[in-house]
């Protein structure tokens, strides 16, 4: 057990500290988008009517310092609607994207991902719009990065540096548990636990990207990107992932039953997603 240990640890830092660089540089990035467009996506969002789910989609797709939260924000007050809500929380890469650039993935690859993410975000964001009616709007209070608390006052490089140790830490720690896991279990049994190329995957891993943690989307990608999960497994957890929003949901929002019914339809959705895609694939 303590050859085990200490090979996992020794392969973990030589695995994740060659990503640091890179997984700055890609927060780098992130922040520099988010400060030049962050007020002016807020605008359009909230102007966005009956075209909220493609715009709430496509700006969503960044990973932007509480953009989730922001929409839940904009939806407890009635801003905008349920739609635009489902399509932001679907379409948010969470932690998915700086991953795939530091971990310097084919860029075909970022791009199937993100329009895979983008598509079910906009199908479901529409459809339930077609089935719901406008709420009344009232005035919206902007708290974003304090409920993040990502410090953004202080300058993108500190609010970058800030994430990116953030994130390298539970990258650290995800691959040193995955890594020990495969090491004693071996790949087989974990893929087993997630039911790899099977329709009961997606179950699993929409329940995981639930956790309102980014821990979740750093444990999904990387189970994807060892190919101890199928496409359809991964990306149904991570259509769930939308960061610490639901939790500002729950709390922000005083009806428990109407949390409730956003929090079964995004895990519903993911598990919907998943499930198509994995028998899109064992059909091909």
């Amino acid at each position: 057990m303590k050859e085990i240990l200490v090979h996992t640890l020794i392969h973990s830092i030589k695995d994740v500290i060659k990503l640091f660089p890179f997984l700055f540089l890609a927060f780098l990035i992130i922040e520099l988008i988010e400060h030049k467009f962050n007020k002016k996506a807020k605008k359009i969002i909230a102007k966005s009517g009956n075209m909220g789910p493609l715009l709430g989609g496509v700006l969503g797709l960044f990973p932007q310092c509480g953009f989730s939260v922001m929409a839940t924000n904009l939806y407890v007050t009635r801003i905008i609607s349920l739609g635009t809500l489902i399509a932001i929380y679907l379409s948010t890469s969470d932690e998915m994207l700086p991953i795939l650039l530091s971990s310097n993935v084919e860029i075909s690859l970022i791009l199937k991902l993100l329009g895979i993410k983008l598509f079910f975000g906009l199908f479901f964001g529409f459809l339930i719009d077609l089935f719901l009616r406008k709420r009344k709007k009232e005035k919206v209070d902007y708290h974003i990065c304090d409920d993040d608390d990502c410090h953004c006052e202080k300058g993108i490089f500190l609010s970058s540096l800030k994430h990116t140790l953030s994130t390298f830490l539970f990258i650290f720690i995800a691959t040193f548990i995955l890594t020990f896991f495969i090491e004693t279990l071996g790949e087989k049994n974990i893929s087993k636990i997630f039911f790899k190329n099977s329709i009961f995957g997606p179950f699993v891993s929409s329940l995981v990207g639930l956790i309102p943690n980014c821990a979740a989307s750093v444990i999904i990608t990387e189970l994807y990107l060892s190919n101890a999960i199928s496409l359809g497994t991964a990306m149904a957890g991570l259509l769930t992932g939308s960061g610490v929003a639901i939790l500002v949901l729950f709390k922000s929002n005083k009806n428990l039953k109407e949390n409730l019914i956003i929090l079964s339809l995004v895990y519903a959705m993911g598990v919907i997603s998943g499930v198509i895609i994995e028998m899109i694939e064992l059909l091909i």
